[in-house]
């Protein structure tokens, strides 16, 4: 195989297995491990090191270094001050505590020794921000628990992998160096140096981009070339030390306050989906069967121990004292799953550690992969009905958030609540929403995309967005910033005047899915002005979408709620099929005066 139809086979393999899971609703990281074993190293068919070459290692070193380098870039410390005591908690506390009781795992349960266990316990850390975050759209937890284990995935993620490079470094510097005084010179100045270069190259990004010496269309490439020549000369000074390096610059960026940091950050995410993807595809397919083969009981005591033991005792010292009810703790303390990040920097590390002759770096690698696959697959399929179980879910139906609190939108509000749909009815203007108080429908007085709505907002138990306002250019704001985080098939809003006209109408990129018909905000507000009414019928095999469609000619279909309870706003068209029991979600005209 040439190493061009490796790299095509890499990226058919990484982003096809990302779609399928999307398509199966099962984790990703599993299918991409079953992808890689099977081309690899059961099949045969795909030898990284054979089909790519020599640069397979630098390759898989740039790619963790980028991934690192946006780990960092998701903490700001301004959002970690606004965090609740828990979460401080978690990572002030809970990170050196998961670190020794990780190390102590590897040492007396895997049977590592201390040099390998020091730096693997510091990666171990990491509880996978990639894979929480659709167990927790899944799961439909409450706020508060679904905040800490959100935040504390995010802010762990650069803590983890610099407790790793850390412990990394005195690794490589204590067996290379003559003396401890040498070896400490040696830690000192290499780490110093990183820590200055990454700083330096953040500074420099932040203050070019604030001062618009750099293009916008520039902005990307000019920051991957200033993150590599970063990651290069800290690497040119101390052996891997660049990833320390470009943590920090990371960092830096997250922290200057940067107009663009929100498309930086976007950009970053999705690069990174890429080359996670890519490195964990070459490290599961670089695996030998022979090193599978060392995957013995202790391995699976090892995996047990951390599950059972390691991360309940860290997760329970963190929050003693908090005033968490003990429900929560617990679910904190039984959900931590592992996700490709620590895959792929435990596969570098481990190799280099085995390079510099710690033959127990061959073993990190493996444990990794049983670790990450065990805790998906267990929480993957535990963490809702423990939710449950606890009383610590946000509901079954995936709610809607409305904005806007007008007469149409606390209509739609009342009639989701009938079927027993979460809703939530949000305006900048606290008069707007004086009826939906009364009505007894959940408000919050605010803009949605506000800090204070990122971080005090339970948004856990909703799924879509509706932008209803009367100012059509912050609806179509609010759909094309929210895209991102609910999908753009969840986010709707009214029809914009004049979309269906070529000078007003706006690339698809923006706004979001119309919702209303072919009428905008002043037409339905007219109609619920006129008597207008929301109706929630239930169609059956006696009485279909046709049926109602011909005792209802007026009307305007807005969406249904299948028996599954998969919610959806969909086109009254005229093909469309819906599964009996289905209820819809209709706009009624008001019915005629009766004759005396």
């Amino acid at each position: 195989m040439t190493p061009v139809m490796a790299f095509a086979l890499v990226g058919a393999l990484g982003v096809g297995s990302q779609w399928l899971a999307w398509r199966l609703r099962m984790p990703a990281i599993v299918l991409m491990l079953l992808a890689g074993l099977m081309v690899g190293p059961v099949l045969g068919f795909f030898d990284p090191v054979r089909d790519i070459g020599p640069l397979m290692g630098p390759m898989i070193s740039i790619a963790v270094a980028i991934i690192l380098f946006e780990g960092g870039l998701t903490l700001n410390l301004h959002s970690l001050a606004d965090a609740a005591k828990g979460v401080r908690r978690l990572v002030i506390v809970g990170a050196p505590v998961g670190w020794v009781a990780s190390a102590l795992s590897l040492h007396y349960v895997a049977g590592l020794g201390w040099p390998a266990s020091w730096v693997f316990g510091g990666i171990m850390i990491v509880t996978g921000p990639t894979v929480i975050a659709p167990l927790l759209r899944s799961a439909r937890l409450k706020r508060r628990p679904a905040a800490l284990l959100q935040w504390e995935a995010i802010v762990n993620d650069p803590v983890g992998a610099l407790a790793a490079v850390l412990a990394f470094e005195v690794v490589i510097v204590m067996n290379a160096a003559t003396t401890p005084g040498h070896a400490a010179q040696e830690l000192i100045i290499g780490i110093g140096f990183a820590a200055i270069v990454g700083a330096a190259a953040g500074w420099g990004i932040a203050q070019g981009f604030r001062r618009a010496l750099v293009p916008e269309y520039m902005k990307v490439p000019v920051l991957f070339a200033v993150l590599l020549g970063a990651f290069a000369l800290s690497d040119a000074v101390l052996h891997e030390s660049g990833l320390l390096a470009v943590t920090v610059m990371g960092l830096w960026i997250a922290n200057a306050d940067l107009p663009s940091y929100v498309e930086l950050r976007r950009f970053k995410e999705h690069a990174t989906i890429l080359l996670v993807s890519g490195v964990f595809i070459l490290l599961a397919a670089s695996m030998k069967l022979e090193t599978l083969a060392m995957l013995d009981w202790r391995a699976a005591a090892f995996v047990a121990c951390v599950i059972l033991v390691a991360r309940p005792l860290t997760v329970l010292l963190s929050l003693a004292f908090t005033g968490l009810p003990v429900r929560e703790k617990l679910l904190v303390a039984f959900t931590g799953p592992r996700g490709v990040v620590l895959v792929a920097v435990a596969g570098l590390f481990g190799e280099r550690l085995a390079a510099i002759g710690i033959t127990d770096g061959a073993q990190i690698a493996p444990l990794a992969f049983a670790l990450v696959a065990a805790t998906v697959v267990l929480h993957g399929f535990t963490l809702t009905p423990l939710a449950r179980a606890l009383g610590l879910t946000g509901g079954e139906v995936s709610g809607v958030v409305l904005l806007g609190g007008s007469r149409w939108s606390l209509g739609l509000a009342q009639a989701l609540q009938k079927i027993e749909v979460p809703v939530l009815i949000a305006d900048r203007n606290r008069s707007h929403l004086r009826h939906a108080r009364e009505a007894g429908v959940p408000t919050f007085y605010g803009d949605i995309l506000s800090e204070g709505a990122e971080h005090h907002l339970e948004m856990a138990p909703y799924g879509m967005i509706i932008a209803a306002t009367d100012n059509d250019a912050y609806n179509t704001l609010v759909a094309t910033d929210l895209a991102p985080e609910f999908g753009r098939d969840n986010v709707h809003q009214v029809k914009r005047p004049g979309q269906g006209i070529a000078r007003h109408a706006l690339p698809p990129s923006l706004g979001g899915q119309a919702i209303g018909g072919d009428e905008g905000f002043a037409e339905l507000d007219r109609k619920m002005r006129a008597g207008w009414q929301f109706r929630t019928p239930k169609i059956s095999e006696e009485f279909t979408l046709t049926h109602w469609r011909e005792m209802n000619p007026e009307a305007v279909l807005l969406g249904r709620l299948t028996p599954s309870g998969d919610l959806s706003f969909v086109a009254d068209d005229p093909e469309l099929k819906l599964p009996h029991d289905s209820t819809l979600i209709t706009m009624v005209p008001p019915e005629p005066p009766t004759q005396d």
